[in-house]
């Protein structure tokens, strides 16, 4: 799923936005970027994100309370929580509020590449129930709605 799956990174500090974006674009991602929540939020109501790599201090709001405001797609967005002040309430907070990950910062590339690669898989796998689950709901109306087509006629004599 790297090739093409699409990253929002939001960060106030515009060196590690500019980093993330430039190893991620080498890794084969679609990146885009956002300085602050507001931003964040305004473009994910207009672009599908795969995952959002999101800062815990942003100007304009918490990162953990983006979280709750990030538009949800189908399949779900997958959010990965960075942070140069970790804490176990941040933590804790964060994974409560809809973080697939939490990541200390200076942070290892390579971990992080890795946790965006297991992230995707997951995203993949929601998405080929949700399939399965609307096949099965279609299937099953159907057979419904058939049946309910032979009881329903009107018998000529």
């Amino acid at each position: 799923m790297g090739c093409c799956a699409r990253v929002l990174v939001v960060d106030d500090d515009e060196s590690i936005r500019k980093m993330l974006a430039t190893i991620l674009e080498d890794s084969g991602y679609v990146v885009d970027a956002a300085k602050n929540g507001k931003e964040a939020v305004r473009k994910s109501r207009v672009r599908f994100y795969n995952v959002a790599l999101i800062d815990v201090r942003l100007p304009d709001v918490d990162g953990v309370q983006l979280l709750t405001r990030l538009k949800s797609t189908v399949p779900r967005m997958r959010k990965i929580v960075i942070t140069g002040y970790p804490s176990q309430q941040s933590a804790i907070e964060a994974l409560n509020r809809g973080a697939d990950a939490y990541v200390i910062k200076p942070f290892n590339m390579g971990k992080v590449l890795l946790i965006i690669r297991e992230q995707l898989k997951r995203q993949e796998e929601e998405r080929r129930f949700s399939q399965e689950r609307v096949t099965e709901f279609i299937e099953t109306r159907v057979k419904q709605l058939e049946a309910e087509k032979k009881v329903v006629r009107p018998k000529v004599h």
